[in-house]
């Protein structure tokens, strides 16, 4: 027969115990959770971006003839790296920023001709889009130690309404 300390005793660890297993999963799912929460927040600044440059590159139907005001790839790249400098508040170069813009240029340009439906494999040019966003996320990862959809973290600051 057990004493009624040292079933008390065995109580007071069966509930210590329930308690750091019942912390450990909440660390566990908070973790998941935060983890979730910035796969949806990348998932949605990927979609909202890519959306923006396809309009971007989007060719214009004029007399019949498949322009990107009045031209073609390289016009529609431009504008397309035009469009995600707005979008990230790049006022001014930068080294960085000229490689980040450099190594994005080839997703809009697979972004263009696929819109024009030029699927023809080029030697050295890919129209997957996918695959050369996916590469361009890679190479932004490693090089920066961050993933590329952080920069649009960056909150706008609150601009004073000043009445007179």
């Amino acid at each position: 027969m057990t004493s009624v300390p040292d079933y008390l005793e065995a109580l007071r660890l069966a509930a210590d115990e329930a308690r750091s297993v019942e912390a450990a999963y909440r660390r566990e799912a908070a973790a998941r959770i935060a983890l979730l929460e910035q796969e949806r927040a990348f998932a949605f600044r990927r979609m909202n971006l890519m959306q923006l440059i396809a309009e971007t590159v989007r060719p214009r139907q004029t007399d019949g003839v498949d322009t990107v005001d009045g031209s073609g790839e390289e016009i529609a790249v431009a504008g397309a790296l035009a469009a995600l400098r707005t979008r990230l508040g790049w006022s001014s170069d930068s080294e960085a920023r000229d490689a980040t813009l450099a190594r994005f240029a080839p997703v809009a340009g697979a972004l263009y001709r696929a819109s024009v439906g030029d699927t023809t494999d080029k030697p050295g040019v890919s129209p997957d889009v996918a695959k050369k966003l996916a590469g361009f996320e890679a190479w932004y990862e490693e090089t920066h130690g961050v993933s590329f959809w952080t920069l649009f973290e960056n909150p706008m600051p609150d601009t004073p309404r000043i009445d007179f």
